[in-house]
């Protein structure tokens, strides 16, 4: 598919279709959460990978996760310090989680804010999607979205003049919303860090990546 204008990527979201867009770390796979299973369809990604939901704002994570007012205040302490960023949260989930994100119902659902301008913008538009790299399962993640485009033409990417629109947009605060200071738009290439969460013990940490935090 070639490459899209903002409004089309947006619209193909809504109806289902599979896009990708940059973040941070590495490029995103993304669809609504309720059409996560086309996710899995598309990698041949086995179920015990569950994906993650990425959102340009805690409060359209909340609704997928459940916990006490003291374990948001533990969550909420850790996300002010990383958040966006190259951190993901692997946290209870809500009964609202659609089966699509994670297929053997573990309980858990990671979610994260990317820290990247046009990231941003589009999850401000769409509310929380669901997200893995862009590659088939066991193979590398594609970083280059000219990568991307030829080896899965039938994503839906955003053409070069939107992007840089968005980005200039979400810089100045007026497509994100958001108070917080914005990166200038790279991709690392590095995974994000991946913590979970234990009511009894706290914090373990599942993946190293940029972000360096200690187990509790």
């Amino acid at each position: 598919m070639p490459q899209v204008s903002l409004s089309e990527w947006i619209g193909g979201i809504q109806h289902g279709h599979l896009a990708s867009f940059p973040t941070d770390t590495v490029p995103a796979l993304a669809a609504r959460p309720e059409a996560g299973d086309r996710i899995f369809s598309f990698k041949r990604r086995p179920p015990e990978k569950p994906l993650i939901l990425m959102a340009a704002n805690w409060s359209d994570l909340l609704p997928y996760v459940v916990g006490s007012s003291a374990e948001q205040a533990s969550w909420q302490q850790l996300t002010q310090a990383h958040w966006p960023g190259q951190l993901t949260l692997v946290l209870p989930a809500s009964d609202r989680l659609p089966l699509a994100i994670n297929p053997n119902q573990t309980g858990t659902v990671g979610i994260r804010i990317p820290n990247h301008p046009v990231a941003l913008a589009l999850l401000k538009a769409t509310g929380a999607l669901a997200t893995t790299s862009v590659n088939r399962s066991g193979q590398p993640a594609l970083i280059a979205q000219a990568d991307i485009e030829a080896q899965f033409p039938e994503l839906l990417t955003l053409a070069p003049a939107a992007q840089a629109k968005l980005g200039q947009s979400a810089e100045s605060g007026g497509a994100s919303g958001t108070s917080f200071e914005i990166s200038s738009g790279i991709s690392s290439g590095v995974p994000s860090t991946v913590v979970k969460w234990h009511r009894e013990t706290g914090w373990q940490v599942l993946r190293q990546g940029a972000v360096t935090i200690e187990p509790d």
